[in-house]
């Protein structure tokens, strides 16, 4: 029997909006091509940022977007991006291709995107070749509204008035890519950088520092203690800690990843779906970690980077991580929100990697051509949950296994909004079998109910720029009104998002 219990009575937690946030990272053509094609570009633009993209991504309710990375933060010097972009100096991006950054994308072009977006900026600052007085400048120049030489500095390139930058993570991955520290050295380097990124007049810096990669329990054991013991003088330290998680066939050596993202069989599809919901252990344990030190949730956990990452495409740069979108990464998106939704008392932000042409991306582009992936569009059916208070939910779901995998068949996340209406949105792991559910009520008496379904044709379906719209959602009126609540029966490898009122 596969049954869902909702109890609206036990409503109460906030599901944060950033929770649905984006990551996008000097890499590939994320930024370059992406989100930037120049002021003199044929393309639609305004101030160099491409209009498609950004009425796109409007859409799905963007709340906050994390830049400029990744591990290109440890070697960006943000100086280098601003002021005239023909005198900008060049650098080489040696993370990613080693190919010519020319730094025409910095600070204020970053910041014009978010306000385009109409989204929070996430800035990540520069711990791994960065000093503290290069960080400490750079919030100087974001945020101070007096007269110093970085707010000089500011207006002197065009902006008068500071921006009031609330999100800032100091450092990136800096076990890995961001210096190959320990989490004794990094914890003692936080909190002298967090010092000097201050905060300037009624505006409070959010810090958020590096967490850990995947299942380093020790990493989160240390920064807590020492840096978000909420028992310690002046605590927390910091506001939120990082995590990072992807999910992938195989890593290779160098980094790079093995499966192709469109071809493959059964044995891959429930391998990456199981993957996926390997996150639901990652916060369980992290967050228990976490509430040792902090009982009282103030430190958030922060997902900043997650996602499905695979073998590039054919024909591609290797380090440009230019990847497909499938039915897959869809069901993995769907479970992987569910997983926030149901621990939002302590995950309050999370950035999926990343929003354009890079691993699970929302938007893909070819010159003037734009794409929006299956991903994309369970951002948009999700976006219902933004802000939402969380509606407990019991899933009881039938297994679904192949091979050397088994896991539930049915995942789901409820919420009621602003104006009292129930928000279920759902999920059907299983690529051969449509399921029948029965969704149990309780404290709210329905009405009506509208509902959209995503689904492939395979698991392998995607959308192309020759038929950019082969997997799309569509109107979904299998579910029936009773005295206890819903009947519906999900389609094999779907999404469905219902709203009841």
């Amino acid at each position: 029997m596969n049954e869902i219990t909702l109890d609206v009575k036990s409503a109460k937690s906030k599901i944060d909006r950033n929770i649905y946030g984006h990551f996008a990272e000097h890499l590939g053509r994320c930024i370059y091509e992406g989100f930037w094609v120049g002021e003199d570009s044929p393309i639609p633009n305004i101030k160099g940022i491409r209009q498609d993209v950004v009425e796109a991504l409007r859409k799905i309710k963007v709340p906050v977007l994390r830049w400029p990375g990744g591990c290109f933060a440890d070697e960006y010097h943000w100086m280098d991006g601003i002021g005239p972009r023909d005198q900008r100096p060049t650098m080489i991006n040696t993370h990613w291709g080693g190919v010519v950054e020319n730094n025409a994308f910095g600070t204020h072009e970053f910041m014009e995107l978010c306000a385009q977006l109409d989204c929070e900026p996430y800035v990540c600052g520069n711990v791994g070749s960065g000093t503290v007085q290069e960080m400490s400048q750079w919030v100087e120049y974001l945020n101070f509204d007096g007269v110093s030489p970085m707010a000089n500095l500011r207006k002197a390139n065009g902006r008068e008035e500071a921006w009031g930058l609330k999100y800032f993570g100091v450092g990136n991955e800096n076990w890995g890519c961001g210096g190959r520290m320990t989490a004794e050295y990094y914890s003692d380097l936080y909190r002298r950088y967090g010092v000097y990124a201050r905060n300037y007049g009624e505006n409070k810096l959010y810090r958020i520092a590096c967490g850990a990669r995947n299942d380093d329990y020790h990493w989160t054991e240390v920064l807590m203690a020492k840096a978000g013991d909420e028992r310690m003088l002046n605590a927390p330290y910091m506001d939120g800690l990082a995590l990072h998680y992807y999910t992938s066939v195989r890593r290779l050596p160098d980094g790079n990843r093995v499966g192709s993202a469109t071809q493959f069989d059964e044995d891959e599809w429930i391998e990456i779906v199981a993957k996926g919901l390997f996150m639901d252990e990652l916060v369980r344990k992290h967050s228990t970690i976490m509430d040792k030190y902090d009982p009282n949730k103030k430190v958030a956990m922060i997902v900043d980077e997650w996602g499905t990452w695979y073998a590039v495409e054919p024909g591609t740069h290797p380090r440009f991580l230019y990847q497909q979108n499938t039915m897959r990464d869809a069901i993995v998106a769907a479970t992987t929100f569910d997983i926030f939704n149901k621990h939002c008392e302590r995950v309050r932000m999370a950035n999926i990697a990343q929003t354009v042409n890079v691993l699970q991306a929302m938007i893909l582009t070819d010159k003037e051509k734009m794409l929006l992936t299956p991903s994309y569009h369970v951002f948009e059916m999700y976006s219902v949950h933004q802000d939402a208070t969380l509606v407990p939910c019991d899933v009881q779901s039938e297994r679904y296994a192949f091979g050397d995998y088994d896991v539930p068949a049915i995942s789901a996340s409820a919420s009621i909004d602003g104006e009292g209406k129930l928000h279920v949105t759902l999920s059907n792991a299983n690529p051969h079998k449509d399921i029948a559910v029965e969704l149990f009520v309780r404290g709210l008496k329905g009405g009506q109910v509208q509902g959209r379904v995503l689904q492939g044709s395979s698991m392998n379906a995607h959308n192309t720029f020759d038929n950019p719209n082969n997997v799309r959602p569509s109107a979904f009126g299998e579910v029936k009104l009773s005295d206890d609540g819903l009947a519906l029966t999900m389609p094999k490898m779907s999404v469905v998002a219902l709203e009841v009122c």
